[in-house]
Protein backbone atom coordinates (compact mmCIF):
# COMPACT_ATOMS: atom_id res chain seq x y z
CA UNK A 1 0.00 0.00 0.00
CA UNK A 2 1.87 3.24 -1.28
CA UNK A 3 -0.52 5.52 -0.30
CA UNK A 4 -0.11 7.06 3.59
CA UNK A 5 -3.61 8.29 4.33
CA UNK A 6 -4.17 10.58 7.24
CA UNK A 7 -6.26 7.94 9.97
CA UNK A 8 -9.87 7.74 9.77
CA UNK A 9 -11.49 10.08 12.46
CA UNK A 10 -15.22 9.01 12.30
CA UNK A 11 -17.39 10.94 14.78
CA UNK A 12 -14.45 13.12 15.77
CA UNK A 13 -16.20 16.61 16.07
CA UNK A 14 -12.21 18.22 16.75
CA UNK A 15 -10.84 16.89 13.45
CA UNK A 16 -10.36 19.47 11.02
CA UNK A 17 -10.28 21.92 13.78
CA UNK A 18 -7.78 24.44 14.42
CA UNK A 19 -6.62 25.70 17.56
CA UNK A 20 -7.82 28.90 16.95
CA UNK A 21 -11.44 28.14 15.88
CA UNK A 22 -12.12 26.15 19.55
CA UNK A 23 -10.49 29.19 21.31
CA UNK A 24 -12.84 31.70 19.05
CA UNK A 25 -16.08 29.54 19.81
CA UNK A 26 -15.14 29.34 23.35
CA UNK A 27 -14.48 33.30 23.61
CA UNK A 28 -17.64 33.68 22.14
CA UNK A 29 -19.79 31.52 23.87
CA UNK A 30 -18.55 31.61 27.43
CA UNK A 31 -16.59 35.64 27.21
CA UNK A 32 -13.21 36.27 28.25
CA UNK A 33 -14.41 35.92 31.89
CA UNK A 34 -16.35 32.88 32.04
CA UNK A 35 -13.20 31.31 29.53
CA UNK A 36 -10.99 32.27 32.59
CA UNK A 37 -13.12 30.80 35.49
CA UNK A 38 -13.62 27.67 34.12
CA UNK A 39 -9.82 27.55 33.05
CA UNK A 40 -7.80 29.13 35.39
CA UNK A 41 -4.87 30.51 33.28
CA UNK A 42 -3.29 33.46 32.80
CA UNK A 43 -3.91 33.79 29.03
CA UNK A 44 -7.36 34.03 29.69
CA UNK A 45 -7.75 36.10 32.91
CA UNK A 46 -4.57 38.92 31.85
CA UNK A 47 -5.51 40.79 29.09
CA UNK A 48 -6.84 38.00 27.21
CA UNK A 49 -6.55 37.38 23.38
CA UNK A 50 -6.69 34.78 20.34
CA UNK A 51 -3.06 35.44 19.48
CA UNK A 52 -1.67 35.49 23.26
CA UNK A 53 -4.03 32.10 24.07
CA UNK A 54 -2.65 30.39 21.00
CA UNK A 55 0.87 30.76 21.71
CA UNK A 56 -0.01 29.24 25.37
CA UNK A 57 -1.93 26.79 24.40
CA UNK A 58 0.78 25.68 21.99
CA UNK A 59 3.39 25.32 24.29
CA UNK A 60 1.49 23.93 27.32
CA UNK A 61 -0.34 20.05 26.64
CA UNK A 62 -2.23 20.15 29.06
CA UNK A 63 -3.94 23.40 29.30
CA UNK A 64 -4.85 22.69 25.41
CA UNK A 65 -6.67 19.35 26.61
CA UNK A 66 -8.39 21.45 29.03
CA UNK A 67 -9.44 24.02 26.20
CA UNK A 68 -10.61 20.79 24.21
CA UNK A 69 -12.37 18.74 26.84
CA UNK A 70 -14.08 22.28 27.27
CA UNK A 71 -14.80 22.37 23.60
CA UNK A 72 -16.32 19.14 23.60
CA UNK A 73 -18.71 20.17 26.52
CA UNK A 74 -19.75 23.23 24.81
CA UNK A 75 -20.98 21.45 22.07
CA UNK A 76 -22.75 18.86 24.14
CA UNK A 77 -24.68 21.57 25.61
CA UNK A 78 -25.70 23.51 22.43
CA UNK A 79 -26.69 20.05 21.25
CA UNK A 80 -28.94 19.53 24.45
CA UNK A 81 -30.34 22.75 24.09
CA UNK A 82 -31.29 22.10 21.09
CA UNK A 83 -33.37 19.39 21.30
CA UNK A 84 -35.15 20.75 24.53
Amino acid sequence: MTDAAPPEQPRNPLHGLTLEAIVTALADHYGWEGLGERIPVRCFNVDPSVGSSLRFLRKTPWAREKVESLYLFMLREERRAGRG
